[in-house]
């Protein structure tokens, strides 16, 4: 017997993997953007996110990189949401 839901999320994932830039001249903020930009909902434990958010507010604090900073922040933006929506259902 076949998931078709673990067969449609493999099907997904391999379709947003392929939108996500690979290429080594490829930067991590240009991934990291293509990924926010597809984003799907998973399972997540929100000290998790909270670990990310804590990491991620210090190295934008410090980043000299504006585009890199802005990925950043709207990384940051998007967790604290998540978070407040755990906070929110519990």
């Amino acid at each position: 017997m076949v998931n078709l839901d673990s067969s449609r999320d493999r099907a997904l994932g391999r379709g947003v993997f392929a939108l996500i830039p690979q290429a080594d001249s490829v930067t991590a903020t240009d991934r990291a953007e293509a990924a926010l930009a597809a984003l799907r909902t998973v399972p997540v434990h929100v000290g998790v996110l909270q670990a990310a958010v804590v990491l991620l507010e210090e190295a934008e604090r410090v980043d000299q990189d504006a585009a890199r900073a802005a990925t950043t922040a709207t990384t940051v933006e998007l967790l604290k949401a998540a978070i407040a929506q755990v906070s929110d259902d519990g």
